[in-house]
């Protein structure tokens, strides 16, 4: 495997916790009983992991976040920071705008994270499967999703024969961790349109797979959890977080 470096995603401006983000930066709103931002575990299950070399991809209260973590000694972790490129859009965009900032390189293993999730999956399990199969992607997923409105079936008319309310899929789902091998990385920017978003699942991996790439999926039976609504976030358990992420303190 080559050198590993941690590309966490926070620069969104957090629309669907507002009016909270008005205040806060995403990934800084408090959790736990602890009260410590959800980009401090973050962190700490990276370094955990032995992923010491970290970038933040950031933008909206940014400085937020550059305050608290600074160049990371408190954590025992070098983290940099890589502004968002207004014509890089989306998170494709953002990991391109990294590889033109010299941040990450062609013969690096990049463990991309969502930073609105919480989890406590084993990600050195997932890189060593990843550099074992030589995938070009590996995406971390999960199993028993609950979708978060009710589900009509319907029949051909348009009348409806059943509903489950918030029912729970069986397939499995994407959980905002990917790792990437560095050598697509010139592809990005192949595949980057003027004034177009490139997303990461919709652009980036679709494009491998017809490509012939090799794409695999992780599945881990891990704790997660998406912190990225006012919903979700008031339902988060505090006693939950301390007991499921303690290890890391």
């Amino acid at each position: 495997m080559g050198k590993v470096k941690g590309l966490v995603l926070c620069g969104g401006t957090g629309t669907r916790l507002r009016p909270i983000t008005y205040y806060f930066q995403k990934t800084m709103i408090p959790i736990g009983s602890k009260q410590k931002p959800l980009l401090e575990y973050v962190v700490r299950l990276l370094k955990f992991h032995r992923v010491a070399d970290v970038a933040f991809l950031i933008n909206y209260k940014g400085e937020q976040i550059q305050n608290y973590f600074d160049e990371g000694a408190r954590f025992d972790v070098k983290i940099s920071y890589v502004q968002d490129d207004p014509a890089l859009k989306g998170t494709g965009g953002a990991v391109l705008n990294a590889y033109k900032q010299g941040v990450i390189t062609t013969k690096d293993t990049i463990l991309v994270y969502y930073g609105d999730i919480l989890t406590n999956m084993n990600l050195q399990r997932m890189l060593r499967e990843h550099n074992k199969r030589k995938a070009s992607v590996t995406i971390a997923l999960a199993k028993g999703f609950t979708v978060r409105v009710g589900v009509a079936e319907l029949e051909s008319d348009g009348k409806i024969k059943g509903f489950v309310e918030k029912p729970t899929l069986e397939k499995p789902v994407s959980i905002g961790i990917l790792a990437l091998d560095g050598g697509i990385l010139g592809m990005l920017n192949r595949l980057k349109r003027k004034g177009r978003e490139l997303d990461l699942m919709r652009d980036v991996v679709p494009h491998l797979i017809r490509k012939g790439n090799p794409v695999y999926g992780h599945l881990a039976k891990s704790f997660w959890y998406d912190v990225g609504s006012t919903e979700a976030y008031e339902k988060l358990d505090p006693k939950l977080v301390d007991k499921t992420m303690s290890f890391l303190f």
